[in-house]
């Protein structure tokens, strides 16, 4: 499954860097190369220099002079960049990141674009993580007096030969809120009452009308300070006595269930399901999904990262 991007694509990219002084601006515009760098010799700003002996053509220098000594430090333009430390070109970068931000299948930008498994894993794990930590920063609390959320839990987890009980799987806990659609999905070790009703404390604001299935995890949910309804899923799936029922978030299970992929459900669930969120918060805000990501890449400096090679 492509998430849909209204921005910067893998073809805009190719062409651009038939001009590859024009790309190199293009990045400095957006941040992803810097645009000022500092000389840690004399403290002077670096300004950009040809340079035919690197393969990008350009090197970071300084030029300034103290008396009759000038100071010749220079570094890689990469320097503090996202590109920091990467043998991959320019680029490169770019079409992994956009395949894997857009969730083309690894395989495919394994074999369209000449990386090794190692390598499409490795900026994988790297581009989740960026989509985690931004998805941490900007959590807040669901629900809140008059308004109403929907929580489940739902095993993600391979079947073998699709067929049979998962035989490895994660369980993950979430809930929705109705109306503004506003979600929170954590990986949790067990679906304990200590495990359920801690999560839920931490990202349901109390006096929430709670709606839930008849897991005894949350039986003690009144005495938490929320309203809780049930739907029992062995009578039916709407109360027909309260109208309770949990569709929204198992409709939420499917389409995460879907945007993973049958063979993405590996390695740490917590970044997999932050790039659905991050997907989804982009689509909620107009936002094509790849350039907020480019964004998020062009903030930090990368000098301190563990960037793949």
């Amino acid at each position: 499954m492509l998430v849909e991007d209204s921005g910067p694509n893998a073809m805009f990219f190719t062409v651009l860097f038939y001009d590859e002084p024009m790309a190199l601006e293009f990045l400095k515009d957006i941040g992803l190369l810097r645009s000022k760098v500092q000389c840690n010799t004399c403290g002077g700003d670096m300004v950009w220099t040809v340079d035919k002996t690197v393969s990008d053509g350009y090197r970071w220098r300084c030029r300034r002079r103290n008396g009759a000594t000038r100071c010749s430090d220079s570094r890689s333009i990469k320097h503090r960049s996202w590109f920091h430390h990467s043998n991959l070109t320019y680029l490169e970068v770019l079409l992994v990141m956009y395949g894997i931000v857009c969730r083309e299948p690894a395989l495919r930008i394994q074999h369209e674009h000449c990386h090794s498994a190692h390598t499409i894993a490795d900026w994988g794990m790297f581009c989740r993580e960026i989509m985690f930590l931004f998805m941490e920063s900007c959590s807040v609390k669901i629900g809140g007096p008059n308004k109403t959320v929907e929580i489940d839990e739902s095993k993600f987890g391979r079947r073998k030969y699709h067929r049979g009980h998962p035989v490895k799987g994660q369980w993950v806990f979430g809930g929705v809120e109705r109306g503004s659609g506003r979600t929170f999905l954590v990986t949790v070790p067990d679906r304990t009452a200590d495990t359920l009703i801690d999560i839920i404390c931490d990202w349901i604001e109390p006096g929430t009308t709670v709606i839930s299935d008849c897991w005894p995890a949350y039986h003690s949910l009144e005495h938490e300070g929320y309203t809780h309804r049930t739907v029992n899923h062995s009578l039916w799936f709407i109360d027909p006595n309260n109208g309770a029922h949990t569709n929204t978030i198992e409709a939420t299970w499917r389409c995460v269930k879907v945007f993973l992929g049958p063979y993405n459900r590996r390695e740490d669930y917590r970044y997999h399901l932050a790039h659905y969120m991050f997907a989804a918060r982009c689509k909620a805000q107009g936002i094509a999904p790849f350039v907020q990501f480019l964004h998020l890449a062009a903030k930090k400096d990368w000098s301190q990262c563990d960037v793949p090679r």
